[in-house]
């Protein structure tokens, strides 16, 4: 709490009541009030010009109270808005409002030492209160809990009054040059492709000073990467000055030729991303990078966040200040998307912290076409920050100085508290939406005043000019001489027959070769030997004898210990625990978050043990040997957007890792369908970025109800085109285990989308031989092993775990001509394995696909369009608005339906008529009874 919460309501009479009772009686007042009041008895004594009359009493404590107005409310009154006027907010800080008056500005008040200036007259104390908190930077802070933080950010704002004094003339021609290479690339580009979307920065053309601080200041701190994400406006010209990608190249683009990779479609030049080596002033090089982003304009935030934290626990050891992560929001979309909030939330948490990111909002004061006062119930479109304590900065951007100077300090707080800080950038948006849009039909008041309004450049030149700082010869020479740089580009650019998109992450990507059709046509070997395995065994069933266990975690541990012994199988909890730690001893890191991931959302995992009676815990797969890889598994906060796009950037930047994201149940995947539409399943089309992602969506029909049946397969095969994702389900522990280390045993990577089981983690059944880890590779369909070719006259080809429903009736049935295909292996289809299965039952004169999903759902419209050699008649659930039924007994009838008419079981008595149908009675009967769907079929 707030060292100093008491005082925080307190007015000056109440103040003085108080004052007379810790008099009379101090032990009547609570600890804080006494503390304050000894404190102000030790500064009478302490200062003999001390006043001791009551009134003068009050006069001291409400110039306090009006300190403390000016640092709580000073930022409603500041002059940070270069093209509106500030909303009216009552009480001003006018003096009368704090019970003083003009006969009082000459009067000498101790006050004054709470803003350094020792006693001192009132007019004084304003004045260095204005300057600090209501010129051309407004701060809110006072909210935050950390009086450390409180202390640190007062030092530093009032002993500087929040003005750029220390700027030398270097420093400011510095910003000048900064800015004139942001105004004159903007308007070279409309003057030379007039009419074409570019997203301009104009009338924010101090995002690039800023930036290019938070380099400076960053690498004087120690920082060697910068990982940036930001929507389109802008982009253009922070990838021209702050990343240095050749203008050429840019100017290239907007020529709109194709790309020297026929293979790529690529996307619009202001969606793209770059990585860049520079140095800085002081020569310290430094590694910026922006990721590309579409125009889902906060996805970006997490995937950044992602990035930063792979590369500082991956190139860093887990040091925080050796990479800083930069977002750059636009005001409407900082306060209207929620995946904002997500990332906030997951700023301080263990699994996802990054030591503080610098959150840039180009504020425009306008959102396409909609008013701010349209567009958010805040007062600021920053109040987000507010959630985790941390400042925000609200600056002119006609100010570039100020903008530079909060930057610097924005950096400091950064490297000291490693928290995150935001910078609202106030500015405008020269032209409509895009530069063909017209703003003057919603705005015509706005853009009257924008009209006329001088660009930041030329404010900021004008004011160096009229300081003596440049000449106006001076300046016009850089212009032209940078005007001539853009004209030289030009003319390469035209000359070019095609574009290239470069990785944005080449060097950490360069070993990894690019998938080609024939790619997938085999799999690696990825067994592991016995020796191994038995290793492993004894290592995740491992309890430490010097800590105390739940009965039922000694139980589990146990069980996992003589698991092979006694069955010599495993189940899939132990298959996936042994894909894990085979991995980790090969040196390749594995993270896996999600809801309640360590645990597992069914009780299965148990990879990470509670002590009893305690929050200590222990993970037996961080203790398999002393060079192992590291293992990282955590429970996430209660989001899919955020942490799957976290963990989507994550493994962008860890090729050699494996990154696994598990939805608690798969249907929640569709909170986070942006990161599966934008990012992993188009990525590497667009922007040349490839991704080993592993995504576990626990699937499967159990009579849980619509929203935790179906992890959606059909929605995900939808997006599967040009080899872009693999898409499983698997039905045994062996085949997922192999899966798994397919990921990082193969040259190259791709997105792995496996949907998981749920009542299979312990169907008895499920469960594989230690065989299949000793010998083999993944299967991408597996084989009735026990029909006999030259009998089966049908075979049923399913996915996922009806297959053991399907066996059982088999077996029940004791039915000899029906053979059971698995296709473990939806994406890429497997299509020589198939046509093999095709020749090898040619006798077979039905074929059915088979699923437990509604018709119109799951994976019969893909199969049915992408395999249409196989006559294949489907099973399923009548189509259905819904995933699934609500009720527990209409959904056991519907599945046995499905078993029925999978092995043509009918009611001859109903039917009235001869039948060479397998009979079992009157179960057409019971069935009429529940679904007027079953009757009329």
């Amino acid at each position: 709490m707030d060292k100093y919460s008491f005082l925080s309501n307190a007015n000056p009479e109440a103040l003085e009541q108080y004052y007379k009772k810790y008099k009379e009686d101090p032990d009547s007042l609570d600890q804080g009030w006494r503390h304050f009041f000894e404190g102000f008895d030790f500064a009478q004594k302490s200062y003999k010009q001390l006043p001791n009359e009551a009134s003068e009493h009050s006069k001291e404590f409400k110039v306090i109270d009006l300190i403390e107005d000016y640092r709580k409310r000073g930022h409603l009154f500041t002059k940070t808005n270069p093209v509106r006027r500030r909303r009216f907010h009552w009480p001003t800080l006018d003096i009368e409002n704090h019970g003083l008056n003009k006969n009082d500005l000459e009067t000498v008040f101790h006050a004054g030492e709470n803003v350094g200036l020792g006693s001192a007259k009132l007019k004084d104390i304003i004045s260095t209160l204005q300057q600090t908190y209501c010129q051309s930077v407004g701060v809110e802070y006072k909210y935050i809990r950390n009086n450390n933080i409180i202390e640190w950010l007062e030092n530093r704002m009032e002993s500087l009054r929040n003005t750029p004094s220390y700027h030398t003339v270097d420093d400011k021609k510095w910003i000048l040059k900064k800015l004139t290479r942001s105004v004159l690339f903007e308007k070279f580009i409309h003057k030379r492709f007039p009419g074409q979307k570019r997203f301009s920065l104009e009338g924010a053309e101090s995002l690039i000073p800023a930036l290019e601080a938070i380099m400076e200041k960053g690498a004087e701190l120690g920082n060697e990467e910068f990982v940036i994400g930001m929507p389109h406006r802008g982009r253009l010209n922070v990838l021209a000055n702050v990343l240095r990608k050749p203008y050429e190249d840019i100017f290239s683009e907007f020529a709109g030729k194709g790309y020297e990779d026929q293979d790529l479609l690529g996307d619009v030049k202001y969606h793209l991303g770059f990585t860049q080596n520079r140095y800085s002033t002081k020569g310290k090089k430094v590694r910026l990078t922006l990721s590309p982003n579409p125009s889902h304009l906060e996805a970006v935030a997490p995937v950044v966040e992602g990035i930063a934290r792979a590369k500082v626990d991956i190139n860093y050891n887990g040091n925080y200040k050796k990479v800083t992560p930069i977002v750059i929001h636009g005001d409407a979309s900082i306060a209207g998307q929620g995946v904002v909030y997500e990332v906030a939330q997951m700023s301080e948490l263990e699994g996802y912290k990054t030591g503080g990111t610098v959150h840039l909002v180009i504020n425009n004061q306008i959102g396409f076409t909609t008013d701010f006062m349209d567009a958010r119930s805040s007062t600021y479109c920053t109040d987000v920050g507010k959630v985790t304590q941390s400042p925000i900065f609200h600056v002119n951007g006609d100010d570039p100085e100020a903008v530079v100077y909060v930057i610097q300090l924005a950096m400091e707080f950064r490297e000291l508290f490693n928290k995150d800080v935001y910078i609202d950038l106030l500015c405008y948006r020269k032209y409509g939406h895009n530069e063909i849009d017209e703003p003057r039909f919603t705005q015509p008041l706005l853009y009257k005043e924008i009209e006329k309004h001088p660009n930041p450049m030329m404010i900021f030149r004008d004011y160096l000019i009229k300081m003596g700082i440049t000449t106006q010869k001076r300046t016009e020479k850089f212009e032209n001489h940078t005007l001539e740089k853009f004209e030289t580009a030009l003319k390469i650019a035209e000359e070019r027959i095609a574009n290239n998109i470069s990785f944005f992450l080449g060097d950490t990507w360069k070993d990894v070769k690019k998938a080609k059709d024939n790619s997938f046509k085999d799999n690696p070997d990825t067994s592991i030997p016995l020796e191994e395995i038995n290793t492993l065994i004894e290592k995740i069933s491992y309890l430490p004898e010097n800590k105390e266990f739940f009965r039922k975690t000694i139980q589990l541990q146990t069980k996992r210990a003589s698991m092979l012994e006694k069955t010599g199988k495993f189940d899939w909890a132990m298959a996936e625990l042994l894909a894990y730690g085979s991995l980790l001893l090969e040196k390749y890191r594995v993270r896996v978050s999600g809801q309640d991931s360590e645990r597992g959302s069914f009780a299965h995992r148990h990879a990470v043990l509670t002590v009893s009676d305690s929050e200590d815990e222990f993970v037996p797969l961080s203790h398999l040997s002393k060079d192992q890889a590291k293992f990282d598994i955590y429970n996430s906060p209660l989001s899919e957007y955020g942490v799957l796009g976290f963990e989507y950037g994550y493994s962008m930047a860890s090729p050699y890792a494996l990154t696994i994201w598990e939805a608690q149940f798969g249907d929640f995947s569709n909170g986070a369908q942006v990161i599966f539409d934008q990012f992993l399943s188009s990525a590497e089309d667009k922007w040349n970025v490839m991704n080993g992602l592993v995504i576990l969506l626990p699937h499967g029909y159990e009579g849980q109800g619509p929203e935790h049946s179906s992890a959606r397969i059909e929605r995900f095969l939808t997006l599967c085109a040009e080899n872009n994702f693999q898409v499983t389900n698997c039905t045994t522990p062996a085949n997922f285990f192999h899966v798994l280390r397919r990921q990082l045993h193969r040259p190259f990577r791709k997105p792995l989308v496996v949907f998981t089981p749920k009542s299979l983690l312990r169907h008895p059944e499920c469960k594989s031989p230690v065989e299949d880890f000793t010998n083999g590779k993944f299967k991408e369909v597996i084989d009735d092993h026990e029909a006999k070719p030259e009998e089966t006259t049908k075979v049923i080809v399913c996915s996922g775990k009806i297959y053991y429903d399907l066996l059982k009736k088999k077996h029940e049935l004791d039915n000899k001509n029906t053979a059971i295909v698995r296709l473990e292996q939806l994406y890429p289809i497997p299509h020589d394995q198939i046509n093999s299965i095709y020749k090898k039952y040619s006798a077979a004169k039905t074929w059915i696909w088979l699923q437990e999903e509604p018709y119109n759902m799951g994976a019969w419209s893909f199969i049915h369009t992408n395999i249409p050699d196989i006559p294949f008649k489907c099973i399923a659930r009548p189509a259905s608005g819904s995933p699934a039924t609500g009720s527990a007994a209409f959904h056991a009838i519907r599945h046995e339906k499905i078993l029925d008419k999978a092995f043509e079981i009918c009611n001859c008595k109903r039917l009235n008529k001869e039948c060479k149908m397998v009979c079992v009675g009157n179960k057409w009967k019971d069935f009429l009874k529940e679904s007027k769907e079953l009757k009329s079929q």
